[in-house]
């Protein structure tokens, strides 16, 4: 009895703790209805095959998926930038060798597949905005979303750099991300592109989602006209019976 209660006393004094420390990372909620776009799954292939696949692997998806978003074979050799020597059904494998990225930077990057799944939308959508200029840093970079991540800032062209400002604030340091270099795209553009990355992702992570939708309704449609046809079939053979 004593031990149960001394579980619950720090449980007590532990949770109180842990929510507190939850909230010192802001997560910015991602636009709803990210996979039902097409047009931005087929951008966010093409930032991603270029980008990511840099470093990262996607193991678990093969570039043969791409098809479900309405690309050809021709198109996604054309606007993949599909290697001569890599077939269309291959697996999405990084450019670079896992143990020279991890020898460059300190850490082996993880497989991209299911990322999704492990951290959810927001948190990436969140993440790939919040990266700042570190020189303390072996990458010269540094994230607020994953402190000290060891990941180099693929994207800073194209978003710029931010520079991390800490204010005190009635004996509170409120941090914020302050754009000082600007990137090819402007803000805006560069919230749309991470939301067209962001969504590709997800879909990696469950390619076939997209499809149980679409033959979901196909079946269901047709189980409730079956369901009509038998119900009036059933009256009809037993209209005589008393």
């Amino acid at each position: 009895m004593n031990s149960i209660k001394k579980l619950c006393m720090l449980l007590l004094t532990i949770l109180p703790v842990i929510a507190i420390a939850s909230t010192d990372i802001h997560i910015d909620k991602v636009p709803d209805d990210l996979q039902k776009d097409n047009a931005s799954l087929r951008r966010g292939a093409k930032l991603f095959t270029s980008r990511c696949l840099t470093c990262h692997a996607a193991t678990y998806m093969r570039y043969s998926r791409l098809r479900d978003l309405g690309m050809s074979e021709e198109q996604v050799k054309k606007d993949i930038d599909l290697p001569a020597d890599v077939q269309i059904s291959s697996k999405m494998q990084a450019a670079m060798d896992a143990n020279t990225v991890k020898l460059t930077y300190g850490v082996a990057p993880p497989d991209l597949s299911v990322i999704a799944r492990s951290r959810g939308e927001d948190w990436l959508y969140t993440y790939l905005r919040t990266f700042y200029v570190d020189t303390n840093r072996p990458s010269g970079w540094n994230n607020t979303t994953l402190p000290n991540v060891g990941m180099p800032f693929i994207l800073a062209d194209l978003q710029g750099e931010q520079i991390l400002e800490v204010e005190k604030h009635e004996g509170h340091e409120i941090k914020k991300l302050v754009l000082k270099t600007p990137g090819s795209m402007t803000p805006a553009e560069y919230d749309s592109a991470i939301v067209d990355l962001t969504n590709f992702i997800l879909f990696m992570g469950d390619p076939g989602e997209l499809n149980r939708h679409k033959y979901g309704w196909v079946v269901l449609t047709f189980l409730s006209i079956l369901l009509l046809l038998v119900y009036t079939l059933k009256k009809e053979i037993w209209k005589d019976v008393h």
